[in-house]
């Protein structure tokens, strides 16, 4: 056995000692610096609300989807990105509200005349108490200057009073959707009245040709022959989000965009897809159809 010297023995002691003592020691923790961790679970997404949205079922078309929910066709293409509004499939879920921010275009109503006219208080107009500065600028109050302010002036002649004679005012006439507000689109007997569940609207009889008159003023919307069941068709937007509509046409005189004033012809009178010759009308609030016997007046 080889004998170490004494000052090699004392290293290999301090040696041991020293890993003996690392030996003991618990590991330090590992802490992640990638990122705060999350307060709590994400957000989840806002669910669409169910009558924003309607899944097209068999025999759907675009316009009649547009018409159900009380839209302009060429809305809900936009809100769909559809390019062809005649390809849809079943199944398929289309917007029929606009995504928010997006405004939609409503018909034009054009403000009543305003007439104004000076408040007459003791036979004196508020025009003619109006206190002028004398025409030099302002000056100190004298006795003189007070009286020279209370002379009445002279007209000059050229400036001549103009006496202006007022224009007869129109009657105004409600707002749209009142009783007294509509006119009949034309002019035969109703032979199928508007049923809750059942028909959407009104039959009216008469004759190929025959006149048919937009009930109120508004815009053309659709003009065309892309719903089932309706023929040629033609459905007009009006204010307070009421349309109406005319069926089975034989001839469309109004084209969609146009705005259409109320007792104007828009089309003539037939029987395409139907079973003889007559209007189909119906007026519709959002898409909703309304009873038109209680906004028509009585006849």
């Amino acid at each position: 056995m080889v004998k170490c010297p004494p000052r090699y023995a004392i290293l290999i002691c301090g040696l041991a000692a020293l890993l003996g003592g690392c030996a003991s020691r618990t590991p330090a923790p590992v802490i992640e610096r990638g990122g705060m961790p999350a307060k709590g679970p994400a957000p989840a997404a806002t669910p669409a609300k169910p009558s924003e949205y309607h899944t097209v079922r068999k025999g759907d078309t675009l316009y009649s989807i547009a018409l159900e929910h009380g839209q302009f066709y060429r809305d809900v293409a936009a809100w769909n990105n559809i390019d062809n509004p005649n390809v849809i499939r079943v199944g398929q879920q289309l917007r029929i509200a606009p995504p928010e921010g997006v405004a939609v275009a409503k018909p034009i109503v054009g403000p009543a005349a305003v007439e104004t006219r000076p408040l007459v208080v003791g036979g004196v107009s508020n025009t003619d108490k109006l206190k002028r500065e004398p025409k030099g600028g302002k000056q100190p109050y004298t006795e003189q200057a007070m009286a020279a302010m209370q002379k009445p002036e002279e007209p000059r002649p050229a400036q001549a009073a103009v006496q202006i004679k007022a224009e007869p005012r129109q009657a105004e006439e409600p707002a749209a959707g009142g009783e007294q507000t509509w006119a009949w689109p034309s002019g035969g007997k109703v032979i199928a009245s508007y049923v809750e569940g059942g028909s959407k609207g009104v039959d009216i009889e008469g004759r190929i040709g025959e006149p048919v008159l937009a009930a109120e003023a508004g815009k053309v919307t659709y003009a065309g022959s892309g719903i089932r069941g309706y023929g040629n068709l033609l459905i007009i937007q009006h204010a307070n989000n009421l349309s109406s509509v005319y069926a089975h046409n034989s001839k469309l005189l109004a084209k969609e965009g146009q705005q259409v004033s109320k007792g104007q012809k828009i089309a003539e009178l037939g029987d395409s897809d139907a079973d003889q010759a007559k209007l189909h009308f119906e007026v519709r609030r959002q898409g909703k159809p309304l009873d038109p016997l209680k906004l028509l007046p009585p006849r």
